[in-house]
């Protein structure tokens, strides 16, 4: 082996963090992306790897090491490609940053409970507690970073690991017809979601990428899981989600076929 290799999945927000950090530092040339397709059993030479786990992404370094977890590697990639920093030096704004980053957990299990929801009856309670959470958000940064838009000078640490989920969220607003309200207890972390969404580095993914692949997570199925009458995940490779039509946005009134979605 002759470069790190990152074993991902594509449109994974986990996966998307280190391909960010490393767009950032100008280093993503010198890391081998290998695809995993989630729509099939973890292959056996990548679960000797492993050690039997299957959660993405991991890195094998180049002498063939094993690094899990996206934090860690964020944290390892940082260590070892130090010549342009993402994350802060000072240890108070260090210590910031990782304070607002230790709040995206609460924030993406809302997110993910919501659009994985079947039950149109609890859909209010699930918008309420998403405000919840970027009112949390506002009022962190409110507090230490009142002009923005982001939390220190440049897009950084933090904004490296909510990006991803700033994304994946246009599935709310497409299931689930979630805005954030226009209102004033909102207006700081909604500035600091739109500078982030335009940001050169977090271009990976589209709107309408994340909306047609995670359509069986709308249905209540993620990780590539097939649902009732389905023969092929939302995920699959094939055919490309370019060519795919829509899916119909109303995901409690109607439950797509393999040719509705263009599988």
């Amino acid at each position: 082996m002759t470069q790190p290799t990152l074993y991902h999945i594509p449109v994974c927000p986990f996966c998307q963090r280190l391909d960010i950090l490393l767009t950032l530092k100008g280093r993503r040339d010198e890391i081998d992306f290998q695809v995993i397709d989630i729509t099939r059993p973890r292959p056996d030479w990548l679960l000797h790897k492993t050690r039997g786990t299957t959660a993405l992404p991991v890195l094998e370094t180049a002498d063939g090491r094993i690094i899990k977890e996206s934090m860690v590697i964020l944290d390892y990639l940082e260590d070892v490609y130090p010549e342009r920093p993402v994350a802060q030096r000072d240890p108070y704004r260090r210590a910031v940053e990782n304070m607002l980053a230790r709040m995206d957990g609460e924030f993406l299990t809302q997110g993910y409970t919501w659009v994985m929801n079947q039950d149109p009856g609890h859909r209010a309670a699930l918008r309420e507690g998403m405000l919840q959470q970027y009112a949390l958000l506002n009022d962190f940064l409110l507090e230490h970073a009142a002009a923005g838009p982001f939390l220190f000078e440049e897009f950084g640490w933090a904004e490296a690991v909510f990006t991803p989920f700033f994304q994946r969220f246009w599935f709310l607003e497409y299931y689930e017809d979630f805005e954030l309200p226009m209102e004033a207890r909102y207006a700081r972390v909604r500035a600091w979601v739109d500078a982030c969404l335009a940001h050169p580095a977090a271009q990976q993914v589209t709107k309408e990428e994340v909306v047609k692949l995670y359509y069986d997570y709308a249905k209540g199925a993620g990780n590539g899981a097939l649902l009732p009458g389905r023969r092929q995940s939302s995920f699959a490779f094939e055919p490309d989600w370019r060519a795919r039509p829509w899916p119909p946005r109303n995901k409690y009134a109607h439950s797509a076929t393999d040719a509705e979605l263009g599988l």
